[in-house]
């Protein structure tokens, strides 16, 4: 939708959020992190989508401009980011947030001319356009209804030019309990610089699953359905062996394993200050500390428990699991 000129609402006035926090950390949503929602393709996709695995059902139909992309989802993380610090920061959330279109360009590592303008405008149509109906749970209520990516969006304010300056976005009530719950994952900020969707949505899933663990090993068949690509297997494993001449992914190594399997590894665990010798935890102590605080990044708890054993002198753990389990447990009881 656009909307007339006019200058933003005073915030005290309820209803919105203004993104005015500079440098915010890039956060994703779980939920898209680990399901392909969006599509891999450059050119309009009017594909609909269907996607079972492991009990999660997602089908997404597209609009009349196509299915929203894997770039357009950037300003979904722009969002995030944002409503991330403010909760961080106490600051009172709303769904509808106001922001500059400048700053959601330079934030996510594009060009500001005047076709990354119309470009980011297309973005906004295609997700408001795109619609889901899943299963999937976020902040503990499952959804079964269709929904949009975006609910609405309105340029607020235009140059004189018609270039959009102030832009509102309402998201959807399924994104905005992901960030009330949390359950988000931190990116990196040189997410943005990658180019290729396939990298992107790689670079996601290894962020998902690999975390802060030393690897992550998956088969190319699996991999192939997590990453909606659209991709014979033949042409999949070729682009994957391309990643892995190429090394693109921020923070994560890849290489292939026999068997049709891929290893993604991190590529300075070893070199991080007391690595050696910090406690190593099992994936099924992650998995327990999951349940014990749903929505919660458990690697990001990881890292600040171990930062925690760090400070206090690296005393040597008999038990290590148990000890960590013991200060989720009292960090979900504050």
């Amino acid at each position: 939708m656009a909307g007339a000129g006019g200058a933003y609402p005073a915030e005290a006035a309820g209803g919105f959020f203004l993104c005015d926090i500079f440098d915010a950390i890039p956060k994703n949503d779980l939920a898209s992190m680990e399901h392909p929602l969006f599509s891999l393709a450059t050119r309009p996709d009017r594909r609909i989508l269907n996607y079972e695995h492991n009990g999660a059902e997602i089908t997404v139909v597209p609009s009349v401009k196509g299915l929203a992309t894997i770039h357009d989802k950037d300003i979904l993380i722009f969002c995030i980011s944002q409503l991330m610090a403010a909760q961080n920061a106490g600051r009172q959330l709303s769904r509808t947030l106001h922001l500059k279109a400048h700053d959601l360009l330079i934030a996510t590592n594009r060009e500001t001319s005047g076709d990354a303008y119309r470009r980011l405008r297309e973005s906004f149509e295609r997700l408001a356009g795109t619609r889901i109906t899943t299963n999937i749970t976020t902040g503990g209520e499952e959804v079964t209804s269709g929904f949009g990516l975006i609910e609405s969006w309105e340029i607020v304010r235009k140059a004189r030019g018609g270039r959009m300056v102030n832009v509102a976005v309402t998201l959807s009530d399924w994104l905005f309990r992901a960030v009330l719950s949390k359950s988000v994952l931190t990116l990196s900020r040189d997410y943005f610089r990658l180019r290729k969707p396939l990298e992107r949505r790689i670079y996601e899933l290894t962020r998902k699953h690999c975390g802060r663990q030393n690897a992550w090993t998956i088969s190319v068949e699996t991999l192939l359905k997590k990453s909606g690509s659209a991709s014979p297997r033949r042409v999949f494993r070729k682009m994957i062996r391309d990643m892995i001449e190429a090394q693109p992914l921020p923070d994560y190594a890849m290489e292939e394993l026999p068997g049709d399997l891929i290893r993604f590894s991190q590529k300075h665990a070893v070199t991080e200050p007391g690595a050696l010798d910090a406690p190593i935890l099992k994936a099924t102590t992650l998995e327990r500390a999951r349940d014990l605080m749903p929505g919660a990044d458990v690697y990001a708890l990881e890292a600040e428990w171990r930062a925690m054993w760090a400070r206090s002198g690296r005393p040597r753990l008999r038990q290590a699991d148990a000890a960590f389990l013991g200060w989720v447990k009292k960090r979900g009881a504050e």
